[in-house]
């Protein structure tokens, strides 16, 4: 058979420890065997389990920023000295939604990221925050600057979407309480309209704060990237050690299981305050999207994972952590939810190189399938009325494929798009909360891609994949053949021994012939560079067994 029919599969194997992991979302409650994106790079000695939480937590990262004065040096991307107790700046600075003339400013107030109103510390008080934007390091430039005020309404977040900037330039940003000035940022605009500029862009997902350090966030910082993607599962929801990773977890999280908006603030300021983490949201804006973590495990659309664990309203649990989520990223107003509902969903132009197509795969979907039984088939799986991405979602995917003028199409999204059926032998075994759980869903965005590149649009589409916790890097092709004409692409699965890994064909999709697409799915550092003719992708293990 042809290799470009056959497609390519490579997977990261420098560890010999890191196995093959078959899903990311857990099967159905609390089943452990999911891997997370940590990394051993530091070990804190302290004498009780709530002086480790804080101890972790006031370790700020990012570049070390002077008072808000010109001539102000800073330091390299990487983790910080420790903020004093006290500072208002613990969960560190970020930037996001680029585009060629604007980019959003993000930081959160806690002076105690742990306290159980959520509220970090801060409690009821309204604060004035000054920020500024320079087009040098030492800001001794700078191009904008202003005022805005926070308060317990908004988590104590700060949003600042900043226009008049120009295209393709690095910018340093910053801001200041009082006298209290912020560790300092690095951001960039997106290239001009049109432009072939190469664009160096890292991805990940599936953080998982209890299964390891965040060393690969570090990296990504080093790297310094045009811009980062985050496809998912940016925290977990889990109470301590409900969900244990081989070997046991290196650390804890600090409370019962998010269900309130407390709780999902005081989890989501226990991550931010990660030194890794801080630095690597100082040093690229990002572009990001949920899945199921965010909220509660597998949960879809309306549908819980299970109808009594634990009780309340899902509806209230939804909107405290879609609120919750948009204080504590790099959003754009138009992002900020109302309650139950977030338009997540849009489409980020990188010159005319690239357009990401950032997805929802959660809140439009309709239930799983087979009850959500991981490795199933059922009659109800194969119903081409049932949608992941809902009707009006993919509707939007057709048309900007329709519309697309970019030489690469990204679509950023949380579930494995590839078919793969695990089931060894003649039987047939699929991940119903993946797009096999809704392949006439998934047939119908393939095909709105193939009638695109027939009138010459959508010519090279890129799959980015969250969820799986082990690198799988599927190359998914068209053949140009007589009849069956056939969308494929490989599988691994695993293996017995943890070194070894074998592959086998998936069963075939039947489409119309096409061009080429890439599917990938990842929880290691992905360091694309992105030029008009081929994209170059590096790969870093992110597994706690390897060690920098």
């Amino acid at each position: 058979m042809p290799e470009a029919e056959r497609g390519l599969n490579r997977t990261v194997r420098d560890c010999p420890e890191f196995p093959v992991v078959a899903r990311c979302s857990r099967p159905r409650r609390r089943a452990a065997g999911c891997h997370s994106i940590g990394n051993v790079a530091l070990h804190i000695v302290v004498t009780s389990r709530r002086s480790l939480l804080r101890a972790g937590l006031t370790a700020a990262a990012v570049t070390a920023a002077a008072p808000l004065l010109p001539g102000a040096a800073v330091a390299a991307p990487g983790p910080a000295p420790a903020r004093p107790p006290g500072d208002p700046f613990g969960l560190g600075v970020a930037s996001g939604e680029p585009d060629a003339t604007s980019v959003v400013l993000w930081t959160r107030l806690a002076t105690d990221p742990l306290a159980d109103d959520g509220l970090g510390g801060v409690g009821n008080r309204a604060t004035d925050v000054e920020w500024e934007i320079a087009d040098d390091e030492r800001f001794t430039r700078v191009v904008r600057r202003g005022r805005v005020r926070t308060g317990p309404e908004a988590g104590h977040s700060v949003h600042v979407e900043v226009p008049g900037l120009r295209p393709g330039r690095d910018y340093h940003y910053r801001f200041r309480v009082g006298r209290t000035v912020s560790d300092a940022g690095r951001t960039r605009t997106a290239p001009p309209p049109a432009s072939m500029t190469p664009v160096h862009m890292a991805f990940t997902s599936c953080s998982q704060f209890e299964h390891g350090w965040f060393t690969a966030y570090r990296r990504m910082a080093e790297e310094r990237p045009d811009v980062l993607l985050h496809l998912g599962d940016y925290i977990y929801e889990y109470p301590a050690k409900d969900y244990v990773a081989p070997g046991g977890n290196v650390r804890d999280h600090a409370s019962p299981e998010t269900t309130t908006l407390a709780g999902y603030r005081q989890r989501l300021a226990q991550y931010h305050a990660d030194a890794d983490l801080q630095a690597a949201h100082a040093a690229a804006p990002w572009l990001v999207v949920f899945d199921d973590h965010e909220v509660e495990n597998n949960w879809a659309g309306d549908v819980r994972e299970l109808p009594i664990d634990p009780p309340g309203d899902f509806t209230a649990r939804k909107a405290a952590a879609f609120r919750a989520y948009w204080e504590n990223m790099p959003l754009r107003a138009a992002q900020r939810p109302r309650g139950a509902a977030m338009r997540l969903y849009r489409r980020v132009g990188y010159g005319g190189l690239v357009t990401f197509h950032m997805l929802d795969t959660r809140q439009y979907r309709g239930d799983q399938p087979c009850g959500d039984t991981f490795r199933s088939d059922c009659a109800e799986r194969t119903d081409p009325a049932r949608s992941l991405p809902g009707s009006a979602q993919e509707h939007w995917i057709a048309d900007g494929f329709a519309r697309s003028r970019a030489r690469w199409d990204v679509l950023g999204q949380q579930v494995f798009f590839s078919q793969v059926d695990y089931t060894p032998g003649a039987g047939r075994g699929f991940n119903p909360d993946a797009w096999d759980g809704y392949p006439g869903s998934r047939d119908r965005v393939v095909d709105s891609w193939v009638a695109a590149t027939q009138r010459g649009r959508a010519r090279n589409l890129v799959v980015l994949t969250g969820d799986v916790h082990a690198h799988w890097g599927p190359t998914s092709s068209v053949a140009s053949t007589t009849p069956p004409r056939r969308w494929s692409a490989p599988s691994w699965c695993p293996a017995r021994s943890p070194r070894a890994v074998t592959a086998r064909r998936s069963r075939t999709v039947p489409t119309p012939s096409s061009p080429r697409t890439r599917t990938s799915g990842s929880t290691t550092t992905a360091a694309a560079t992105s030029a008009p003719g081929s994209p170059r992708t590096g790969w870093r293990p992110s597994s706690r067994w390897c060690r920098s």
